[in-house]
């Protein structure tokens, strides 16, 4: 077998200077350490534990049995995303027109690739707070434009402040990339704050590309969709998906909501790259719109739960822990250790057989903490603490 090497014979750079310039996913690297060890209680990846409720996947099969295995519109299936405007008008209170202002993707994560590379120019700058989803700033690299990370901390909740927004504007500021309920922190970012960074983009003529992948998943608190703002939904682009609320990680099955102008370009991207969702995804999830029978309640009254426990036990054991508002991730900080994030979570892995992920996968102000999702069950958890409780005591 031929080896490619970095570099031609002529010295010609084989790989682009924009892939070089990003590190592969931090959560990914530990993701494929555990799966070769045994006995390894996994805090690591943002999935859920649960299955997919069974009327979807019934659905699913059903459409298979059926024969329902050819393409659909580029756009998505025009009775799921009918159904889809139905479920954010609900949701929301905004209308979204079916036939041009909504885009079935392959997963969030194919809508925020199609969002960048639809929107943003070489040397165009896109806003956005961090620690952060690992893609965010990925994202604006590979679409040729700059990111611009402002931290956030415990202090302030990890929440996002207009005035150090509107300190980072400049004249090639494009958009700004807003992920609340956030990953990783649990972050819920409170209304009054949205609509102080609403008024930053009006101000200064930004888009806001908007992921909201958790929107379902908050306790004792109500989501706010940005788009939803005054004046907002004509600058927004809305991103979503199934993964997370209806536990359909693995369907790959997401959308994008937005003026038509933008959506019609991403659409022009997804036609030449990916051509359309899985037909049986998109079934599966036009029954996960239609009929979720409850299991959407049922899976969250049981996150908050696992929340209070395993954010009280990570702070019974010493550590300090914000309290996450939404989503399934506690960050709490592990600086008495003496460690930093990497190490911490490589020995834990190591001799405890913990696996979390490094804060600082998640931008360089993720120093100090690891990500643990406490989206598996209780026992699990409640041994994962009794295990983390022996390497702090030892290591402290």
């Amino acid at each position: 077998m031929t080896t490619i090497r970095p570099v031609s014979p002529s010295g010609k750079p084989i790989i682009s200077q924009r892939v070089n310039s990003i590190a592969p996913s931090g959560i990914r690297k530990f993701f494929d350490l555990l799966a070769s060890m045994k006995d390894v209680i996994s805090l690591g990846v943002g999935e859920p534990d649960y299955t997919t409720p069974w009327n979807i996947r019934e659905a699913a099969i059903y459409s298979l049995e059926r024969g329902r295995t050819m393409y659909t519109s580029n756009l998505g299936m025009p009775e799921l995303r009918r159904e889809l405007s139905r479920h954010l008008e609900q949701r929301c209170g905004l209308h979204y027109d079916p036939d041009d202002e909504l885009l079935i993707t392959v997963g969030v994560s194919e809508a925020l690739d199609l969002a960048m590379r639809a929107t943003i120019d070489p040397g165009d700058e896109v806003i956005m707070g961090a620690p952060c989803y690992v893609a965010y700033p990925a994202s604006v690299i590979l679409s040729s434009g700059t990111p611009v990370i402002i931290p956030t901390y415990e202090s302030d909740c990890f929440e996002i402040d207009s005035s150090k927004v509107e300190a980072t504007v400049t004249a090639n500021s494009k958009a700004i990339l807003s992920g609340y309920p956030a990953n990783p922190t649990g972050a819920v970012l409170p209304r009054e704050k949205m609509l102080q960074i609403a008024d930053v983009a009006r101000r200064h003529d930004l888009l806001v590309m908007s992921d909201e992948i958790y929107s379902q998943l908050v306790y004792g608190i109500e989501h706010t969709c940005f788009a939803s703002l005054p004046g907002m939904q004509e600058r927004t682009i809305l991103l979503g998906g199934f993964s997370k609320a209806y536990a359909m990680t693995g369907w790959r099955i997401g959308y994008a909501a937005g003026p038509r102008e933008i959506i019609a370009a991403m659409t022009k991207i997804h036609q030449h790259t990916i051509m359309c969702a899985p037909t049986m995804a998109q079934i599966a999830a036009l029954e996960a719109l239609r009929d979720s029978s409850g299991s959407v309640e049922e899976m969250v009254a049981d996150y908050n739960h696992r929340r209070q426990m395993f954010v009280k036990g990570l702070r019974d054991i010493g550590l300090s822990c914000f309290e996450p508002k939404g989503a399934f991730y506690a960050f709490p900080n592990i600086s008495i250790t003496g460690m930093n994030s990497e190490t911490f979570a490589e020995k834990l892995l190591a001799e405890e057989k913990v696996a979390a992920v490094p804060g600082t996968a998640f931008g360089e102000c993720g120093e100090d903490y690891v990500r643990c999702c406490y989206a598996t069950s209780v026992p699990e958890l409640e041994e994962a603490l009794v295990r983390i409780k022996h390497f702090v005591d030892k290591h402290r």
